[in-house]
């Protein structure tokens, strides 16, 4: 059992890295395209505050991700051998994507690695779908995950939308020196959104992490310890640090030109969206809801010169993820159950 427990943890914490690389091109995409900081200065601001984000944000979307499958009336042996599947699926989706050049979502990878390698082993039971809730109007479970994911990205492009339009009206005055004013800015906004997206993508990892303490039989009930917060948030940081300039390039220069005022409104509208999700313990795509902001920005102030294009790419690779990732989830569990049983 000892060895499944520590391979596990190793792959969460090799998720966490990846999820670290593969998103942090989200936050530091505009502040590089819009010249606001260096690739090095952009990178250590938010590898610092993606640090602070878990260890100060709560553990509400942890919370969310440990209890959406229910693994403890199977062997544990099977039970962490199904969650290894399923990370297994998380991390080679972002290393995939990441070859692309794909602004994939880390959160759908994982979410679909896990149901994949919960339905080709035991079947449904075990996942906390929450539709039977949703006459009463509540949302837990798969339909709180779900609808977060489908969501927070129309929240960023309206609140990118909006903003935008906001901010060209109270700035239509401005003498063109002011872009170095926004420039300024983009060090505040850069870091609370670095902030936002560790509050909330690295409780995806606290949660899992504790869930395979909790099979491991290393704690007896669920709730995240310190130890289990810092070790994300620094396999997380190490991520970060690493960078992700493929996907800085389709982020910051691929889907619209971005000017200072762009990355500025970005980053708040992607801040807000992100902060909100992880208030309401709903675990959110950061890569699609930047991607989201930034066409925002563009449908608002000139939507012809918005490559339109790679937004429909963006959204191929948002549809694909979860069934892809659950895909692997499977083929790596069949292949996993056929290994000499581990830890005997």
């Amino acid at each position: 059992m000892i060895p499944l427990v520590v391979i596990a943890v190793g792959i969460v914490l090799a998720f966490d890295y990846t999820n670290g690389f593969h998103d942090a091109s989200n936050i530091v995409a505009g502040v590089v395209a819009s010249r606001a900081m260096t690739p090095l200065q952009a990178v250590l601001v938010v590898a610092c505050f993606e640090f602070l984000g878990p260890l100060l944000g709560g553990s509400a979307v942890a919370n969310t991700l440990g209890n959406l499958i229910d693994l403890s009336h199977i062997p544990k042996r099977q039970a962490l051998t199904i969650v290894i599947s399923g990370l297994f699926a998380a991390v080679a989706w972002n290393l995939f994507t990441w070859w692309k050049g794909l602004p994939s979502s880390s959160s759908h990878a994982l979410i679909g690695g896990l149901i994949g390698a919960v339905l080709i082993s035991v079947g449904v039971d075990p996942i906390d779908w929450g539709f039977s809730e949703l006459s009463r109007g509540q949302f837990n479970g798969f339909s709180k995950v779900l609808l977060a994911l489908c969501l927070s990205p129309l929240l960023g492009f309206l609140a990118g939308f909006v903003l935008q339009r906001l901010t060209l009206f109270l700035l239509r005055a401005a003498h063109p020196r002011i872009n170095k004013r926004l420039q300024q800015s983009q060090w505040l906004t850069a870091a609370a959104l670095a902030f936002a997206h560790g509050s909330n993508d690295a409780q995806k990892s606290m949660g899992i992490l504790t869930l395979v303490l909790l099979l491991g039989g290393a704690i007896d009930s669920f709730r995240v310890p310190m130890w289990v917060i810092l070790l994300c948030a620094g396999a997380m940081t190490a991520g970060t640090l690493t960078g992700g300039w493929r996907i800085v390039r389709t982020l910051g220069f691929s889907i619209y030109k971005i000017r200072p005022i762009h990355a500025l409104n970005s980053q708040l509208s992607a801040c807000c969206a992100i902060f909100a999700g992880s208030l309401c313990g709903a675990p959110v795509s950061s890569t699609h809801v930047v991607a989201a902001s930034i066409m925002g920005i563009g449908a608002s102030e000139r939507p012809r010169t918005v490559h339109w294009g790679k937004a429909w790419e963006i959204l191929e690779t948002w549809l694909i993820t979860i069934p892809g990732s659950a895909l692997i989830a499977s083929l790596s569990y069949e292949l996993i159950s056929q290994l000499p049983a581990m830890g005997r």
